[in-house]
């Protein structure tokens, strides 16, 4: 028994010393990685890769935000990450030094989204300048015209800061955004991406005297949609309040969800009488979520002793509690959430999810969707209108309106 044991140690120390030893041999510094499409498009981004306390971690970089993923593990030649928030993961091999190749999966309701991945040393820039210089500017507002593949339209706003040929920025829908966007200008042409663990996007078009034509949008494996802009100080969605409360409610909502640890929590519960109360509705699997949940977990650290209180309801991708208690956890990690994460007996993709969980309301259309209830219990505001900071100004106004409702509910 002792020999074995022994054996069992020395195997253990040996397996140990491979995996520190592969640790080492990746290069730091600036890589290009890229998701390969069905269609031989290539979705680009850049990584990060470093030692962090002793450990080889992994930066996913959309200038000017640097997400760590720190979940990582290497052993022999291949490297697992897992993303630090949503279900979404990298498998990897170590082909050198300066080169990596595998997959990345995110899991959806049903199939597991799969993409064939590579990044290297070598080219550590996002997008080559093809065409030199920038001879044409992304640099400001432009309303902007997507064309799904069934012909739909539908609109959004596009928001970017050139400096030299380097393009940030993002672009919002009436949904939300889609956080940020890196890249560049060469020529005429322009090219941004984005990456985050769900966004897997890359925008191209050419611009012309504050056109944009010619312009597609490449999304995961397979999703195309053309898009034209004209740039346009002005611009602006169109403004329609998706969920509202049902004719004859009286603003008061009634519902009882787990907890993370299986305990029950109610609106009724103690702790939210005579308080404004915030409601999240959210879901693990969604970007804007994760930027909203960042806001709502520092604004409650800064104001829960004012009689303010917050609550996430999740609509997860399926009815499993555990599943959706370990997705959500990440959120809970990530951004040190200490208010109460609750899980809906539904799911994002069925269509009586509202019915099931909030019938007081009409149908929940758009994630994230926040309530606000004043301190008699009921709902005096419900919005769609966050949009997370790659959104530059409109993120700094959404803070200030918010920051003023409830101040001026907690004053009442």
């Amino acid at each position: 028994m002792h020999r074995y044991k022994k054996v069992l140690a020395i195997g253990l120390f040996t397996l140990l010393s491979v995996g520190a030893s592969a640790q080492t041999s990746l290069q730091h510094g600036a890589w290009r990685a890229a998701l390969l499409r069905n269609d031989g498009n290539k979705i680009i981004f850049n990584l990060d890769i470093q030692q962090l306390k002793g450990k080889t971690v992994f930066y996913i970089v959309n200038e000017p935000e640097k997400m760590l993923a720190d979940d990582v593990t290497i052993v022999k030649d291949s490297v697992f990450i897992n993303m630090p928030v949503f279900e979404s993961a990298f498998r990897l091999k170590i082909i050198s030094k300066d080169s990596l190749s595998g997959t990345w999966i995110r899991k959806t309701t049903s199939k597991d989204i799969v993409m064939p991945f590579t990044a290297t040393t070598k080219q550590a820039y996002r997008f080559p300048a093809v065409k030199g210089n920038a001879t044409e500017s992304a640099d400001g507002k432009w309303k902007i015209d997507f064309t799904r593949s069934n012909n739909s339209e539908r609109e959004a706003i596009g928001q970017f800061s050139q400096k030299g040929n380097q393009v940030t920025g993002s672009i919002l829908t009436p949904s939300g955004d889609y956080r940020y966007l890196s890249g560049i200008v060469t020529g005429d042409s322009l090219q941004v991406s984005t990456f985050d663990g769900i966004h897997a996007m890359v925008f191209t078009g050419k611009i012309n005297k504050g056109k944009i034509t010619n312009g597609n949008l490449y999304s995961g494996p397979v999703s195309k949609e053309v898009w034209t802009a004209q740039k346009d100080d002005q611009a602006a969605l169109s403004a329609e309040q998706v969920t509202k409360l049902k004719d004859g409610e009286d603003g008061r909502l009634n519902f009882s969800f787990p907890d993370l640890d299986g305990k029950q929590v109610s609106i009724t519960d103690k702790r939210f009488k005579n308080k404004v109360v915030i409601i999240q509705l959210m879901g693990s699997w969604c970007p804007n979520c994760m930027d909203e949940t960042a806001f709502l977990s520092e604004y409650y650290d800064k104001n829960s002793k004012k009689g303010v209180e917050v609550l996430g309801l999740a609509y997860e991708y399926t009815t499993d509690f555990k599943r959706s208690a370990a997705s959500l956890r990440k959120f809970q990690k990530r951004f040190n959430v200490k208010y109460p994460l609750l899980i809906t007996p539904t799911t994002v993709s069925d269509s009586l999810h509202t019915e099931k969980t909030l019938p007081q309301l009409t149908a929940i259309k758009v994630f994230p969707t926040t309530l606000i209830l004043d301190k008699s219990g009921k709902v005096t505001e419900i919005t769609t209108d966050f949009y997370g900071p790659g959104t530059g100004d409109y993120y700094t106004r959404y803070k200030e309106a918010f920051e003023k409702k409830i101040n001026e509910l907690l004053e009442k």
